[in-house]
């Protein structure tokens, strides 16, 4: 006698949703969208739709709607570039930092290689002591030396960064130099430029006609959760990649330029509450030219690789938290309703969307951010939004900048990567009725879209799950075919 038994009980949703989406008249399509993501862990939906046709003609070249999807919508990556909400994102971005970096070294991308005859050096700026921490210090011949705590620390020990004595330690400066990090860089660029028009005797106006200075630069958090800044400036002619500089500026020039305008650069944040702070660059100042022949320690695939490193970092490095910590609910005021106003129900109005106190960080961290939490209650430093970057310990700026005419752009780099999936994607029924336009012919495209949800369905997830680990499995394989290959030569 057969069992009608109901199985839905025992198997799991992401199965159960998993079934449904292979009994889709196109699981094909739904599956591609998912591998076409490369195991992006929280994509964007998407419905709309989007026509190209010809300008001339009016005749349609290309159509898409997310209506004939069988899902009905349309997955995109995320973007992100923190390593800890995205992986795969974050693998992009690296990539595309490395190519914007390298082009601005040694060419490509648009950008001449005759750019790496430029004097460049690679600058490290530092955040000042706010009281001594715990430390693995070595001598200059690389032999390690005892913490001034008397011990000698592993390189993972939790206590590094740490305050030695956290209760003179300056948590206000340290808060606000980061949230004035970005302001001093912005400050030190326009004192290189004076101070290299003061070097070679000539105005800042003349300088415009004979060169001009240009730069990429990314930040990274220290242990003790201060920021710095790795850098590769560069001396170019006035049209900056495309012009070549004059002959009598070198790198020696730069190096000095660079010290002098390190000594001048300073800011002071004004408080009647926490008295007036002055912000200055560390004494660590490393400036080491970059080898235009690659035969030296700082190689151009080098830099970029550094760089493209430090890119995807974030806050997260130094033992912070990866989420803001001000309420959703209340947007941080506390209370809800226009006129009469009610407690947050989420927050109980302490404007925080989880207790500072129960966050699974280092005591250090945890009053880093407590202290960007109550500078941010004053007055004199709304402007800083500092209950709003408390997670990222007060800073606020871009981790990745760089000036105009340093090399390519990250929205070229990314329309070279969307014209190229473009130029692959499945658009057979159009183009069998529709030829392919000629490189004269005029497009127009008319596109509506709209936001619908993040993340994946249960059954998705699964299916992302498998691209991870296919893609994983590949890059291990590939490292260790590279490793044994090593070996054998």
């Amino acid at each position: 006698m057969p069992l009608d038994l109901d199985l839905r009980h025992v198997i799991s949703p992401a199965v159960r949703d998993l079934i449904e989406l292979a009994n889709l008249d196109d699981f094909d399509r739904a599956r591609d969208q998912i591998t076409r993501l490369r195991g992006c862990t929280r994509p964007i939906n998407l419905v709309g739709q989007t026509t190209t046709r010809n300008a001339t003609t009016g005749e349609t070249i290309r159509s898409y709607s997310t209506s004939d999807e069988p899902t009905g919508r349309l997955l995109t990556t995320c973007g992100n570039r923190r390593t800890s909400r995205c992986p795969a994102c974050s693998r992009t971005y690296a990539a595309d930092t490395y190519h914007l970096v390298r082009a601005g070294l040694c060419g490509g991308k648009d950008v001449s290689e005759t750019v790496r005859t430029h004097p460049r050096v690679f600058l490290t700026l530092t955040a000042p002591s706010f009281g001594p921490v715990h430390n693995r210090p070595t001598t200059k011949d690389g032999k390690p030396h005892p913490c001034r705590c008397g011990d000698h620390h592993p390189e993972e020990a939790p206590e590094l960064g740490t305050p030695l004595t956290p209760r003179t330690y300056d948590y206000t400066g340290a808060v606000l130099w980061n949230a004035h990090a970005g302001a001093l860089w912005a400050r030190f660029t326009l004192n290189l430029r004076r101070a290299l028009a003061a070097h070679f005797r000539i105005t800042q106006k003349d300088m415009k006609h004979l060169l001009r200075v240009s730069f990429a630069k990314v930040a990274e958090y220290q242990k003790r959760g201060l920021v710095h800044f790795h850098a590769v400036v560069r001396i170019d002619g006035p049209d900056g990649h495309t012009s070549a500089p004059p002959a009598w500026a070198g790198v020696d020039d730069l190096t000095y330029a660079i010290a002098t305008a390190v000594r001048r650069t300073g800011l002071t944040v004004t408080s009647d509450t926490v008295g007036d702070q002055e912000m200055r660059w560390g004494a660590m100042l490393d400036v080491q030219e970059i080898s235009a022949l690659g035969d030296g320690e700082l190689t151009d695939a080098a830099v970029a690789g550094y760089v493209a490193k430090y890119a995807t970092k974030s806050a997260e490095d130094s033992g912070t938290v990866d989420r803001s910590l001000v309420c959703r609910t209340c947007s941080g005021r506390g209370t809800i309703g226009r006129r009469v106003k009610d407690l947050c129900p989420d927050c109980e109005g302490t404007r925080q969307a989880e207790p500072l106190r129960d966050l699974p960080v280092h005591q250090h961290v945890r009053q880093m951010i407590r202290t960007a939490w109550d500078l941010g209650g004053l007055p004199e430093f709304a402007d800083l939004k500092l209950c709003k970057w408390a997670h990222m310990l007060g800073f606020r700026g871009h981790f990745s900048t760089k000036s105009r005419a340093y090399s390519t752009t990250l929205g070229a780099l990314r329309d070279v990567r969307r014209a190229w999936r473009l130029a692959q994607a499945d658009f057979a029924r159009t183009r069998a009725s529709h030829p392919t336009p000629g490189p004269d012919t005029v497009l127009v495209t008319e596109s509506s879209w709209a936001y619908l949800a993040s993340g994946y369905r249960p059954g998705e997830e699964l299916l992302a799950a498998q691209t991870r680990h296919e893609i994983d499995q590949t890059r291990a394989d590939k490292e260790r075919a590279k490793t044994e290959g090593e070996v054998w030569q």
